[in-house]
């Protein structure tokens, strides 16, 4: 039981790093059209909050 737990302790952080290297190198590989599509969706949810927040506001 204790060797498991010992490289469950030593691959765990190993795995995890890995893992999150291999994320952060695919995100800056986003192409323009993704860069796009995600500026677009950010706006519209900007937009979006604006007019909720229009419409909430009591006077």
């Amino acid at each position: 039981m204790g060797s498991i737990w010992g490289v469950a302790v030593i691959l765990g952080p190993i795995l995890l790093l890995a893992v999150a290297v291999y994320v952060w190198m695919r995100n800056r590989q986003a192409g323009a059209h993704t860069v796009e599509q995600s500026e677009r969706g950010a706006r519209k949810v900007r937009e979006d909050l604006e007019e909720r927040q229009d419409r909430t506001v009591d006077l």
